[in-house]
C-alpha cells in the first residue's frame, strides 16, 4: 500500500465577519485579497514546506499537493512551484500532484515543460495528476465552464503526446492549436510519469479513467457510494480487457494522531475551519458549479450509472456542513491516539481496499506544533502498522503491481 501525506495548506487569519462582508458572502473567488497578509504568508509557506520535508523523514511514500485559486482555504495557487522546491529538498518520496486543473490552461505545452523539469529535478519521482478543477477555477481564469470536460480531455491528450512523441509536430484541435509542438525538455520517466486522477466520482470521469487504466483517488467520498463508483470503474475496465485491483484505487481521508484520544479530539476540531473556511459559510452554488460546468451528457449509459451511485448520508452540504461528532462517528475522519487510529483505519481499509491511501494530516487552525507531533506519531506507530495491514489485506499499490509485472510474478 502506498502512503502519501497531504494538507490543503490553509490560511485562517481572517474572521467570519470578513466572509459575511465579502461579495455574496463567499470565501472563494470574491473574498478580497485585502484580507491576506503576505508576512503571514511568508511564515505559512515555509512552515508547510518544512512539514512536507519532515514527512519524508517519518517515512511517507509520497508528498501530495493540490491547487486552488482565489481562496484562503488552499495556499497552493501554484502547486508546481511547491513541487519543484520539494523535488530539490527531498530525496525519496514521490511528488504526487493531484492535480493540475487542465481546463484552465490556455497553453498546455508550458505545463508539459514544467512537469518535465520537476520529474528531472526529482530524479523521476513525479506522479502527475490532472483534474477538471472546481467551478471557482473556471470563473477565476475566465474559462468557459461549458467546455470544461472537452478542454480537460484535449489538454490531457496534448500533454501526453508532447511527452511521448518526438517533435516538432503540429496540433490542430477544437480548443488548442499549435503550429509547432517541440518542447526541448521531456520527462525522465518513460514513456511518461504515472498519471493518477482524483475526484468525487462523476461517472464520466470514472469511465474515462478506467479506459486509460489510470488509478482513481476518491476524495473523502461516502463508503457505500464509493463501492458503487468502484463498480462503475470495474465494469469499464473489464470491457477494456483487464481486472482492476487495489492498485487502481486510492482514498483520501483526514487522519490526525495525538498521544491521547482526548487531545486528538480537541486538536482535530481545527479541520472545521480549513477546507470550508472560517465561519463555515456555504459557498454560493453557482460558484461551485456555474452554468455549463456539470455534465450535459444525455447518454443513457451515464444516466444509468449516475442512478447506480447511492446518495451520501451527508447529502445536504456534505462534510462541510456536518457536525464534528457526526463526521467522526461515520469514520469519514479518523482522529485519536495511535491505537484508536489504527483500529479505525483497519475497518476503513478492509471495506474500501485502496492501494493508495492519502493521509490528510492537518488543516485549518491545527497548529504547527500539533502537526509535527501528529507526523512524529504517524512515523513511529501508525505507518509501520498500516504497512502490515496493507500486506495482510493484499492492498497492492501501482508501483508494487508494476514490479510484479516486470518480474513476471
Amino acid at each position: 500500500m502506498f502512503l502519501m501525506r497531504f494538507t490543503e495548506r490553509a490560511y485562517v487569519n481572517y474572521t467570519e465577519e470578513d466572509v459575511r462582508n465579502s461579495p455574496n458572502e463567499a470565501v472563494r473567488l470574491t473574498f478580497s485579497n485585502s484580507n491576506f497578509d503576505p508576512q503571514e504568508g511568508h511564515y505559512l509557506y515555509n512552515m508547510y514546506l518544512d512539514e512536507y520535508q519532515y514527512s519524508e523523514e517519518v517515512g511517507f511514500d509520497g508528498l501530495m499537493l493540490n491547487e486552488h485559486h482565489n481562496t484562503p482555504t488552499c495556499l497552493g495557487a501554484t502547486m508546481n512551484l511547491e513541487a519543484a522546491i520539494l523535488a530539490r529538498t527531498t530525496t525519496k518520496p514521490k511528488i504526487v500532484l493531484l492535480g493540475n486543473p487542465l481546463p484552465i490552461f490556455d497553453n498546455p505545452l508550458r505545463l508539459a515543460e514544467e512537469l518535465a523539469e520537476i520529474d528531472m529535478i526529482s530524479g523521476g519521482r513525479l506522479v502527475s495528476g490532472f483534474v477538471r478543477g472546481t467551478g471557482v477555477e473556471s470563473l477565476a481564469t475566465n474559462t468557459n465552464p461549458l467546455y470544461n470536460r472537452e478542454r480537460f480531455e484535449e489538454a490531457h491528450d496534448l500533454v501526453l503526446k508532447t511527452w511521448t512523441t518526438p517533435g516538432p509536430f503540429r496540433w490542430e484541435g477544437k480548443h488548442y492549436q499549435f503550429r509547432v509542438v517541440n518542447p526541448f525538455q521531456v520527462p525522465l520517466q518513460k514513456p511518461h510519469p504515472p498519471i493518477w486522477i482524483p475526484g468525487t466520482g462523476s461517472p464520466e470521469t470514472l469511465v474515462w479513467c478506467a479506459e486509460h487504466n489510470y488509478p482513481y483517488i476518491f476524495l473523502e467520498t461516502d463508503p457505500q457510494g464509493t463501492e458503487d463508483m468502484k463498480s462503475i470503474y470495474a465494469e469499464t475496465a473489464r470491457e477494456h480487457g483487464y481486472e482492476p485491483g487495489p492498485e487502481n484505487f486510492g482514498y483520501l481521508v483526514r487522519i490526525h494522531v495525538q498521544d491521547t484520544d482526548e487531545k486528538a479530539y480537541d486538536v482535530g476540531k481545527g479541520y472545521m475551519v480549513g477546507n470550508i473556511g472560517v465561519g463555515r459559510i456555504p459557498l454560493p452554488r453557482d460558484y461551485a458549479s456555474p452554468v455549463g460546468y456539470g455534465s450535459r451528457s444525455d447518454d443513457p449509459r451515464f444516466l444509468r450509472l449516475r442512478e447506480q451511485i447511492r446518495s451520501d448520508p451527508f447529502r445536504v452540504g456534505g462534510l462541510d456542513s456536518a457536525h464534528y461528532d457526526e463526521i467522526l462517528d461515520s469514520r469519514r475522519w479518523i482522529i485519536g491516539s495511535p491505537d484508536t487510529v489504527v483500529s479505525q483505519l483497519r475497518e476503513v481499509l478492509s471495506y474500501m481496499r485502496p492501494g493508495i491511501l492519502a493521509v490528510w494530516t492537518n488543516d485549518g487552525s491545527i497548529s504547527h506544533q500539533d502537526t509535527m507531533r501528529c507526523l512524529e506519531l504517524m512515523g513511529e506507530e501508525v505507518l509501520p502498522r498500516l504497512r502490515e495491514i496493507g500486506e495482510e489485506l493484499e492492498l497492492t499499490d501501482p508501483f508494487q503491481k508494476m514490479a510484479q509485472q516486470q518480474s513476471g510474478s
